[in-house]
């Protein structure tokens, strides 16, 4: 009742006795079919009903004691999440939803992986959800989308979102400069931390600007003070300040490339005099004051090695025609370069560090900002420990898995800050063996199906994180699985883009053309979507292997062929004049002689279709010799079947004026009516049908006195005197009197 009395009267009468019933101690029986339910009273009332009185019953009937009321949960989850703001769906709904994967019932874990990929769509925002790139690192925030607020374009995260997983920091990759940008999350990170109490501003030299979460290091002080030497490799130079003046810097040296990838130095010696100035100026005037800490530090993480390096550029030098690759190589270049230079520098030995930090009474560093004077060209290792230091690399270029990398740097490939980590991960475990003997045996198809709507979700620039999952999928043992990523490719090309498509998913296509006709019916459903998103070197190849459709593992599945020919009508315009008279004509002729009426009438279209490209060409050479190949293989045909199939593609070129009826009256016209003295009477029953109810309906045949006027009514007076008196008939009624398309399949049919 509540879609059709609508949301004020569901929200006054209804609502509160949906809650009552939610709460039904009695039957759990009333409690399933709330929560079956539960998605649609939502969808009615609104997102604000839905949060302050729905939302808490829906979290109890998630934990309910009856498997199948948690079951129902599971099921209706995308639909209460799509009625939720984003910030509930993030907090509060993920780890709800988490709880439902890890259910011990089978059946609730079964319903939960069922609609994680449908829930994992709900994150999407249509304003970023990465179809391009933005030149430039500035980043507007969408505020007419409902989920502007808590989601933002490509280069700026949520604040929220920063707080609740500050691990997955936005990044840039500016290709102008080909220097990494954080984005703004980390500045106004920044901001915050820089008004807590018990901080210290340390400006170094101008590499680097580095914040994150001061938890770990806030629960480390708890533990003492023997860790502080291995929680902290910073750098502390001369200057302290509490101003933000001291932290403006401009975008080139802040993140040069050179600072940003240098490899760490193994042993710092201080210079005395500098250690003289650091003790100095690092003593604060006034006790009180508590010092601001902004540099955050996680030992776990390690810097690309120079093998690493130069297997990443080996890897992107195959793409080097795209702009993003081209900066990562830029960028990767100048690391591999900096990592060679003599470690001579002067730097600052950690050990003085902690002398530093005894002067000044401070136990323990929670947050560390960093600023270097370019006296002194260092980078310390609050870069290298930054969550997500390999992720300012482009992953969309990275076209291929580097097997150097440890099992933590492929973990952190797979990170991005778009949906909650758990929720992909969990996804990403679909395609484990071990889940379709502990949930679903057809979870990986469950998998297949919901993956474009997560890779939409996530956005391009994200497509690492599920690249590794799309290529399991696509070699699944279960052709179930390979045909529902057949069926949605086209779509994937399209979220990805030129680049990607031709990189990821053409060596997919391609072998899905090669797969079981269950398979290869799904790539050839949308083979013209397919193939005009690849540039025209690449759709050439294709050109080969069309041929190759018109052989199945089952003669009689004439619903490939007759696909076939309806897709050859739209590749038409993605080829010239030559390529379609070298490689679609044989196919289209073949397809008219097909044993089927259904493929043959599909064909006549795509022939006339053939013929008006052709013919419109300049020179229409390839089109004179096409018909003149109709005239001579259909007109003058030994069978009854390839006459009639000549009759028929006349009458569609004529209706769909492929040709223009002076040049169709040369061409086609007088082979035509030479088969009034055909001695099928199927064959003049159509000829008779094509000229009285097409032909005579032209302007041309009207108005004109001309010769080929005398000709066609001679033919018709002919006809009318047939001895069959189904010609007699169609060659006398007025065209008005009859349904032109019954009558001819009626025809047709007779023919199978």
């Amino acid at each position: 009742m509540a879609p059709m009395v609508g949301k004020d009267i569901s929200e006054r009468l209804i609502l509160p006795r949906f809650c009552e019933m939610c709460c039904d101690c009695r039957m759990f029986h009333v409690r399933k079919v709330c929560a079956a339910n539960f998605g649609d009273i939502c969808s009615v009332v609104g997102q604000q009903a839905t949060e302050e009185m729905l939302l808490p019953r829906f979290f109890q009937l998630c934990s309910d004691n009856v498997w199948g009321v948690r079951k129902a949960c599971a099921e209706c989850f995308m639909a209460v999440s799509c009625a939720t703001c984003q910030e509930i769906r993030r907090t509060k709904l993920s780890a709800l939803f988490i709880n439902l994967i890890s259910d011990p019932s089978r059946w609730v874990r079964q319903a939960a992986f069922q609609s994680l990929g449908p829930f994992i769509s709900t994150f999407a925002n249509p304003s970023s959800s990465g179809q391009y790139f933005k030149e430039e690192s500035k980043s507007s925030e969408d505020d007419s989308s409902i989920e502007g607020k808590n989601r933002t374009s490509d280069g700026e995260d949520n604040p929220k979102d920063a707080q609740t997983q500050p691990e997955m920091a936005s990044s840039h990759l500016s290709v102008g400069n080909s220097s990494v940008k954080l984005a703004s999350t980390v500045e106004k990170h920044a901001e915050r931390t820089s008004r807590s109490p018990g901080e210290i501003s340390v400006p170094v030299d101008s590499s680097l600007l580095c914040t994150l979460s001061s938890e770990p290091h806030q629960n480390a002080a708890i533990n003492g003070n023997d860790k502080k030497s291995s929680n902290y490799k910073s750098v502390l130079l001369p200057g302290v300040s509490t101003s933000s003046q001291d932290f403006i810097l401009s975008d080139q040296e802040l993140y040069n490339s050179f600072h940003f990838w240098r490899t760490p130095l193994p042993e710092i010696d201080i210079d005395i005099e500098l250690e003289q100035d650091s003790m100095e100026k690092l003593i604060p005037e006034r006790p009180e004051e508590t010092p601001e800490v902004t540099m955050p530090c996680s030992p776990n993480t390690t810097m690309a090695t120079r093998k690493e390096l130069e297997e990443m550029i080996e890897n992107l030098e195959p793409h080097i025609d795209d702009p993003d690759v081209k900066a990562q190589v830029e960028v990767l270049s100048a690391a591999l370069h900096a990592s060679c230079l003599d470690a001579h520098e002067e730097t600052i030995s950690i050990e003085k560090i902690n002398d530093l930090q005894d002067e000044l009474g401070v136990k323990e560093l929670p947050n560390v900002k960093i600023k270097q004077d370019d006296s002194v060209p260092l980078i310390s290792d609050a870069v290298e420990n930054m969550d997500s230091s390999l992720h300012y690399i482009h992953n969309d270029s990275d076209l291929s898995t580097n097997s150097s990398f440890s099992p933590d740097e492929e973990r952190k490939s797979k990170v991005q800050d778009v949906v909650p980590q758990a929720l992909l991960d969990q996804y990403l475990s679909m395609t484990d063996p071990s889940r379709a003997q502990t949930v679903d045996t057809e979870i990986a198809k469950h998998c297949a199906y919901s993956l474009p709507g997560v890779a939409l979700t996530l956005g391009r620039q994200n497509w690492h994180c599920l690249r590794e999952t799309y290529e399991t999928l696509a070699s699944d043992m279960q052709w179930k699985v390979r045909r529902t990523l057949a069926f949605s490719i086209h779509e994937l090309a399209v979220i990805l883009g030129d680049q990607l498509t031709a990189a990821d998913l053409v060596p997919i296509f391609n072998g899905f053309l090669k797969d079981l006709d269950e398979v290869r019916i799904g790539v050839l459903k949308h083979l013209h979507d397919f193939l005009k998103l690849l540039n025209i070197d690449r759709r050439r190849e294709y050109l080969y292997q069309l041929q190759e459709f018109l052989v199945t593992d089952n003669s009689r599945n004439w619903r490939f062929r007759a696909e076939l020919a309806e897709q050859l009508i739209l590749l038409l315009e993605l080829y010239s004049p030559r390529d379609v008279y070298d490689y679609l004509r044989p196919i289209a002729l073949n397809l008219c002689a097909d044993k089927v009426s259904s493929v043959r009438w599909i064909s006549y279209k795509l022939v006339s279709e053939m013929v008006k490209k052709l013919y419109m060409a300049t020179p229409p050479t390839f089109g004179v010799d096409l018909i003149n190949e109709l005239v001579e293989n259909f007109g003058r045909c030994p069978k009854w079947s390839g006459r009639q199939a000549f009759v028929f593609v006349c009458q569609t070129v004529i209706e769909d004026d492929c040709l223009p009826m002076d040049h169709f009256a040369i061409h086609l016209m007088p082979h035509l009516l030479t088969l009034a003295n055909d001695r099928v009477p199927n064959v003049r029953v159509l000829l008779a049908k094509t000229l009285r109810q097409s032909l005579l309906e032209k302007e041309y045949f009207l108005n004109s006195a001309s010769c080929h006027q005398e000709a066609v009514e001679q033919t018709i007076m002919a006809l009318q005197m047939d001895r069959d008196s189904d010609v007699k008939y169609f060659a006398s009624i007025h065209p008005a009197s009859t349904k032109i398309a019954d009558d001819a399949m009626s025809t047709a049919s007779s023919t199978y």
